[in-house]
């Protein structure tokens, strides 16, 4: 075993510390019925060659129902092993989804920006569930196979050393079937479980931008994709069908050979009394459990491999510490909350930043946001507005310079703190697929109602709200299908009341609305500015015409700062966007 894999199945048995007491007692009861299965032939051996032949009915009746006796007992214990295996299997595996995905949720925007989210839902789903199959068929079974494999052993050579003899001739014979399995099932499943990531990752991928697939008429290009991906998928999981089906009877076939031999050899022992009828039937009897343990053994094992494979994934994911920089010097929670309990004046001072290397974005920019105002970035697409809007949320980290934060270097202060006091309402609002109070809520009981109603009266969404099926607890669909744009947009704007963030930024936040729509926004976003600071992207001229200071970029540089009327007096950048702007709405 590789020194990754060696790794890997360490982390694994970490997973068990916690219920160490019901992995044991699974153990225990693996060791009892390892123990107990070989019993039964040598039962039925003593019956044949010790109590048949003295005719007495009580003893025969007496060792036949202990011999039922055991069987039940064996079954008992082995439903009782069974059903704490899985339950410690699916309680494990609870506990290590949770914990993937806690880890996912922690990961830094610009991981998920290069990382396909089917990739994601395999090691959170597929991969978890692989490992589901370790822990409930693959280290107990595995375990209690071979110490049931050393028990018959030890009963057969014990009875007739001769007899064990002849059968452990076709041992070669299994262990270079079992091998070759071994290998090229190892092979496949490696293969399997590519195409399974690459199949999520499609299909995930393809049902999010379906919209796109239709308005360009790519139906039948996708699906002849989707086919080809769908073909793969099929094609390797077919060659770990074949290995199988040839595995087992291969399998079988030795051990009829095996049993040929016993009862060949055997028979001639019983006939010149050199054996007894009971030994050779009891040997038949071990001949099949010898061989039982073996199959399952080799299936196990590649199970075992499997898991290994898929632990590697999940483990590599674990381990990639792509967080938010956090400054040596974080302030305390309670300082942080001080801090930011009023609108915040933020500052950039010279801030570089490039989302790939030798890529520059933001090339030193400067300037600053007083408490309580309103700021409004403009610049031609590329200019690196978004970017600034990462940076102040975090989502990035910027190369060089300082972004403070009422006097306080934002990556002093905790992620959560300033996120708790932040709030976004993008272009794109993206809606969960519940109902309108619990996006508005994010699903935290402890907002009231009433709260949601009187936010939602301030927007000037409430009748439109009253007027749908259920009401507030209208299902929005996925991602918010079911609502048009600008509906989705207002419902973030009470998100925003119900909230009550010190720091607001829109992005684009009145783009691609009906006049309507945009009406309604317009009045929405007056009433969330409020006593807030606010940082606003936006190119319509009645989103930023009252904003107390305009900034604007081109190519990652600041070129102009002032207020509207300042920066249309001076006839630059600013002044020739908002004419080339009116141009275009008057025709």
């Amino acid at each position: 075993m590789s020194s990754s894999k060696s790794s890997s199945f360490k982390r694994l048995l970490e997973l068990i510390k916690p219920y160490k007491p019901y992995f044991f007692f699974a153990v225990f009861l693996t060791v009892l019925i390892s123990l107990l299965v070989p019993l039964r032939p040598y039962l039925v051996q003593f019956i044949i060659d010790g109590i048949y032949p003295t005719k007495d009915h009580s003893l025969l009746i007496f060792y036949t129902l202990m011999l039922l006796g055991l069987l039940i007992f064996t079954s008992i214990m082995q439903y009782v092993q069974n059903y704490i295996t899985n339950w410690l299997s699916q309680t494990i595996m609870k506990d290590l989804r949770d914990r993937v995905f806690e880890h996912i949720l922690r990961l830094k925007i610009q991981f998920f920006d290069r990382t396909p989210v089917g990739n994601l839902h395999t090691r959170t789903i597929s991969d978890v569930q692989t490992l589901n199959d370790v822990f409930s068929q693959g280290f107990v079974t595995i375990f209690g196979e071979l110490l049931q494999l050393i028990a018959i052993w030890g009963m057969m050579f014990y009875t007739s050393w001769y007899l064990t003899l002849i059968v452990l001739i076709t041992l070669p014979m299994i262990i270079g079937v079992t091998r070759v399995f071994q290998k090229n099932v190892k092979v496949a499943f490696q293969e399997v479980r590519k195409k399974v990531a690459e199949l999520n990752s499609f299909i995930q991928e393809h049902l999010t931008g379906m919209a796109v697939i239709q308005w360009f008429g790519q139906e039948k290009a996708e699906y002849q994709k989707f086919i080809h991906i769908n073909e793969g998928h099929r094609d390797e999981n077919i060659k770990t069908i074949f290995y199988y089906s040839v595995y087992f009877p291969a399998i079988e076939i030795i051990a009829a050979i095996g049993i040929g031999l016993l009862v060949w050899a055997g028979a001639y022992e019983v006939l010149e009394s050199k054996v007894s009828l009971g030994v050779l039937i009891a040997f038949i009897m071990y001949i099949n459990m010898f061989f039982r343990p073996i199959r399952l053994i080799a299936d196990q094992f590649n199970t075992l491999q499997m898991g290994i494979v898929s632990a590697e994934r999940i483990f590599y994911l674990l381990d990639t510490n792509e967080f938010v920089n956090q400054s040596n010097q974080v302030i305390s929670e309670d300082d942080a909350q001080s801090l930011l309990t009023s609108p915040p004046k933020i500052e950039f001072q010279e801030v570089y930043f490039e989302y790939q290397p030798d890529i520059p974005i933001l090339k030193g920019i400067s300037f600053t946001v007083n408490p309580g105002t309103t700021t409004a970035i403009v610049g031609h697409t590329g200019a690196g507005k978004t970017s600034i809007i990462n940076l102040i949320t975090r989502f990035y980290e910027f190369q060089q310079g300082k972004i403070l934060i009422n006097e306080v270097d934002i990556r002093k202060l905790p992620l959560s703190i300033l996120r708790k006091h932040m709030a976004i309402v993008l272009q794109d609002v993206f809606l969960f697929s519940g109902s309108i109070l619990e996006n508005i809520t994010m699903k935290d009981e402890s907002i009231p109602e009433e709260e949601v109603i009187t936010a939602c009266k301030q927007i000037g969404i409430h009748d439109f709200i009253m007027k749908l099926p259920n009401q507030y607890r209208y299902a929005v669909g996925e991602r918010g299908s079911l609502l048009s744009a600008g509906q989705r947009q207002l419902i973030a704007f009470a998100r925003v009341i119900v909230f009550n963030p010190t720091l607001l930024i829109l992005d684009e936040a009145t783009a691609n609305v009906d006049s309507e729509s945009e009406m309604l926004i317009q009045k929405a976003i007056q009433k969330v500015l409020s006593n807030r600071t606010a940082v606003i992207i936006a190119h319509r001229l009645s989103t930023i015409q009252n904003a107390q200071q305009i900034i604007v970029l081109e190519k990652g540089e600041i070129q102009e700062i002032g207020n509207h009327e300042q920066l249309m007096k001076k006839q630059g950048i600013y002044y020739h966007m908002q004419i080339n702007l009116e141009n275009i709405i008057s025709t």
